[in-house]
């Protein structure tokens, strides 16, 4: 038999597998791996020396896993994700203000992790996404307190509260350590930082989808991080991490093909919190590769297979 012959009789039996199988089919297996991934985070959420939560969404069927998920952490610089939403929301209103330009002085040059501050007193003017891109990307501070400045703490926690997030606070400017000890933290939780991840997946946010696409594309710009380590580098994660000492938490959201799913992890009280988030971040991993591009029998179809015989991407048929 020809080869194209073979390769055309073999989609077209696939086609007919898929069509003719439950949506059901092999539920109790599925759910046999639901409870492993479930136990192996909480092993890793135990094992910690600190506390951790964690929670994660797959974008598929919109399973939730979580330990801990409600409880509040600091969130060093992955709060910065919600300073990055307020900025492309004030943009339906006022569409000029992406491209507002403030200079890079020594009054707001900021200390700690980052670039800018090391640009000469006076001697540039970044646009307001631009300082954005340098806050995702190099985290850095001085282009993040010059973004609380412009939108204003207050905004930026209404729209939180508005996406069902009200615990998730921007409370304090970056390096403010005198406030730190005070206690006044930027803070969320693995559950409310997952759900905004969600909703930047689905743009159900307050902005156009164009806008939806630049923050994520902005999330997306390549960068390290212990999330990152287990995954590899074709597959795209948006993502922000934060890191003090003592605390270290993730917001990401990754595009696995054909099985995308919302990881949020954080961490306190302890020693080395990466650890934690390259651990729950690698069994994420391991759980959704188990199911991206099979059938319902769990044997590995490629999403192009699945494409050629009509499978929406992440079906289970």
């Amino acid at each position: 038999m020809p080869t194209t012959l073979r390769a055309t009789s073999l989609t077209a039996a696939l086609a007919v597998l898929f069509a003719s199988l439950p949506l059901s089919a092999q539920e109790a297996h599925r759910e046999i791996l639901r409870q492993k991934f479930q136990q192996e985070l909480e092993q890793i959420v135990q094992d910690y020396d600190g506390v951790a939560g964690v929670h994660v969404v797959d974008l598929t069927d919109h399973t939730t896993f979580d330990v801990a998920g409600d409880l509040i952490f600091p969130q060093a610089s992955a709060i910065k994700v919600a300073i990055l939403l307020e900025l492309f929301h004030r943009a339906e209103s006022d569409p000029g203000i992406l491209r507002k330009r403030v200079d890079m002085t020594d009054a707001v040059r900021t200390a700690g992790s980052g670039v800018l501050q090391l640009l000469t007193d006076g001697g540039s003017a970044l646009s307001l996404e631009d300082y954005a891109i340098y806050m995702v990307v190099y985290s850095d501070n001085t282009a993040t307190n010059v973004l609380i400045d412009e939108l204003g703490m207050d905004a930026i926690n209404r729209l939180t509260a508005s996406l069902d997030a009200p615990n998730t606070k921007v409370q304090r400017k970056m390096i403010r350590e005198e406030e730190s000890a005070r206690g006044n933290e930027n803070i969320s939780t693995p559950q409310e930082a997952a759900r905004l991840m969600e909703r930047l997946a689905s743009c159900d946010l307050p902005m156009s989808r164009e806008s939806c696409a630049r923050v994520r594309q902005i999330l997306e710009i390549y960068k390290e991080g212990p999330v990152r380590i287990p995954v590899p580098r074709s597959v795209p994660i948006a993502f922000k991490p934060g890191s003090i000492t003592g605390v270290a938490t993730v917001w990401a959201l990754v595009g696995l093909e054909d099985r995308p799913y919302v990881l949020a992890v954080m961490s306190n009280y302890g020693g080395d919190g990466d650890a934690v988030v390259e651990a729950a971040s690698a069994a994420a991993y391991r759980y959704f590769s188990k199911l991206s591009g099979v059938t319902p029998y769990g044997i590995r179809v490629s999403p192009e297979v699945k494409r050629r015989v009509g499978v929406p991407p992440g079906s289970p048929r």
